[in-house]
């Protein structure tokens, strides 16, 4: 098994890319620790991997909240000692175009697909430093590396979660911690649901593969990314988007 013994946080993992990506860990035989800000879903969540067979926890934070973090980082370290990978997928939309959007969404958003980020990264170094190996994947976005109509703040989180992770790849990376991103593109998920059948339609039309993405295609990368076989991959973003932006 890829993933056999070791630790992964997956923040946001109650949901959509983030239980998928959980899913897979646990199956490649990762000792899987849910985190997410949805205690009700997370619980449930966790219910549906162990009647599987599959090792897991869940513990509620909140991204946004240092002290959140700090707490769920500690309650993982006394429950299993050590933490390998971390995978921070929790992120948030609230779409407008530029002349609608206001101060506070725009804010909230950098809240959560930023500094949930910085403070998740910043909370587990020290553990992953003083193990000499470590694997950090952010979640970005191809709206963070072109841009997108009505995602100012989405897009300039992503763009900035790029930043971070080739910083923290030259910064880290002889520590023996790998720092990567993967860039979804159009992804079946509930930040998809609420989309028109129709715009989803024009969508699908512009992706070369002639499909959406499923959750599963994403969380394959992070899989990657996170074991041992990407040991001499640092400071890229793997576009999981089907070709859309070439």
């Amino acid at each position: 098994m890829r993933l056999e013994n070791k630790v992964a946080v997956i923040t946001g993992g109650a949901n959509g890319i983030g239980y998928a990506a959980a899913g897979i860990f646990a199956r490649e035989g990762a000792l899987v620790a849910l985190a997410d800000y949805d205690a009700k879903t997370g619980e449930l969540r966790l219910e549906e991997l162990k009647k599987k067979g599959y090792d897991a926890s869940f513990f509620q934070v909140n991204v946004t909240d240092r002290a959140s973090v700090d707490g769920m980082v500690k309650s993982v370290l006394d429950k299993y000692g050590k933490i390998d990978i971390l995978v921070n997928n929790a992120g948030i939309t609230k779409d407008a175009m530029l002349a609608k959007l206001t101060p506070e969404d725009f804010q909230s958003v950098v809240d959560v697909n930023l500094m949930g980020v910085f403070h998740c990264a910043q909370a587990i170094l020290p553990v992953m430093a003083g193990q000499g190996k470590g694997k950090i994947i952010n979640t970005s976005s191809v709206t963070g590396v072109y841009g997108n109509v009505g995602q100012t703040n989405y897009a300039a989180t992503k763009a900035g979660v790029i930043g971070m992770t080739k910083t923290w790849a030259k910064e880290l990376g002889r520590k023996g911690i790998n720092v990567n991103a993967v860039a979804p593109g159009f992804i079946e998920t509930g930040m998809t649901a609420g989309i028109p059948e129709k715009v989803l339609g024009q969508m699908q039309l512009m992706v070369p593969l002639g499909r959406l993405g499923k959750p599963e295609d994403v969380a394959n990368a992070y899989l990657f990314l996170a074991s041992d076989e990407s040991d001499y991959v640092n400071g890229t973003v793997i576009h999981v988007d089907g070709g859309i932006m070439m």
